[in-house]
């Protein structure tokens, strides 16, 4: 499909700076074949039944992006995908100024080498020394915040929470699943009275996520690989909730395609454990999930490509074109929309 059938245009003042307060005082859009209403995520449990399910990804997102340098060359780096114990995948700012072998001086007695370049432009990072390299990024790593907020404001201590969902307990992302960030422990409890359940699985989201789609059609977009994992009595808890007459309400993108990515032709979500490189378009046939809840999201962007393979394009842009006239707030930090098909 052509990507410039994804396109919209989103005035800049949509653009979310801070997270609501409280989180689940967040607006939420739902998104129906009859159509969209407002709401708000406080009012999730309404709009759900009795033996729904809510799964979440629980990974969490570790202070990734580091400032350094080179001999005399200023060198970011975003961490993206772990490839070893002390090895990851970084996209590098500068990058023009790397040469394999180089050594980069984060600051803080923190250092790494330059590897090898990749095909899309990122470079393996070895990282120096004896200490794990979740502590070296404590030391001298800042929270990732997505490029259309840390365009427009520094990253600063309160981020080190807004940027966390409730059940971040897996450490390895580089971006949050920000669906999951208008869930409160009050809100948990209302969707538990209502007899809603919640299930976690992990999928740590890499910097790719942000990456635009450069391709004039989708056919030719190379989707970037995520590390993930759905262990066996999770698959159970998701298998029986369908059997038994419950949906599978992915919250995020992220959970959503984990969920497709371990679900076979026959509807059976199977445990999972490796990367993922799903690319979800119109066309493409849901097997695990009967409903998402997910953000507002970029034009031209393979996540509203997603969201538009479930409700179908139409409707999504219809959709997207109310919120930003009914003054919805977009992106990581921005309100909410639950889909059901």
């Amino acid at each position: 499909m052509n990507v410039d059938l994804f396109d919209f245009a989103l005035p800049a003042e949509r653009i979310a700076l801070r997270p609501a307060c409280p989180r689940d005082a967040a607006r939420m859009l739902v998104v129906t074949p009859g159509g969209v209403s407002d709401r708000h995520v406080g009012d999730l449990p309404s709009q759900l039944r009795r033996g729904d399910l809510l799964v979440f990804n629980d990974t969490r997102v570790i202070p990734a992006q580091l400032e350094g340098t080179r001999g005399d060359a200023r060198i970011g780096a975003t961490l993206h995908k772990r490839e070893g114990p002390r090895r990851w995948r970084a996209f590098i700012r500068n990058g023009r100024r790397l040469r394999p072998g180089d050594a980069i001086d984060f600051g803080r007695e923190v250092s790494a080498m330059a590897l090898d370049r990749g095909d899309d432009g990122s470079w393996a990072l070895e990282f120096a020394g004896d200490d794990p390299v979740e502590l070296l990024l404590e030391r001298a790593g800042r929270m990732p915040l997505p490029p259309y907020i840390a365009g427009k404001r520094a990253t600063d201590a309160r981020d080190a929470d807004d940027y966390q969902t409730m059940f971040a307990s897996e450490p390895g992302a580089v971006a949050a699943p920000t669906a999951a960030l208008h869930f409160t422990p009050a809100l948990m409890a209302a969707l538990a009275a209502e007899g809603i359940d919640h299930a976690t699985l992990t999928l740590h989201v890499g910097a790719g996520t942000f990456l635009p789609v450069k391709a004039e059609d989708t056919a030719d977009h190379r989707m970037h690989a995520e590390w993930g994992r759905i262990d066996a009595a999770t698959a159970e808890r998701l298998n029986a909730t369908r059997a038994a007459g419950g949906r599978v309400v992915a919250v995020g993108t992220t959970s959503l395609r984990l969920i497709e990515s371990a679900t076979g032709e026959d509807g059976v979500v199977r445990p999972f454990d490796g990367d993922t490189a799903i690319f979800i378009t119109p066309g493409y046939r849901f097997r695990g999930i009967d409903g998402l809840m997910t953000n507002f999201h970029l034009p031209r962007s393979t996540l509203f490509m997603l969201v538009s393979a479930l409700m179908g394009l139409d409707a999504m842009q219809a959709a997207y074109a109310h919120a930003i006239a009914e003054g919805y707030r977009f992106y990581s930090y921005g309100d909410a929309s639950l889909l059901l098909p």
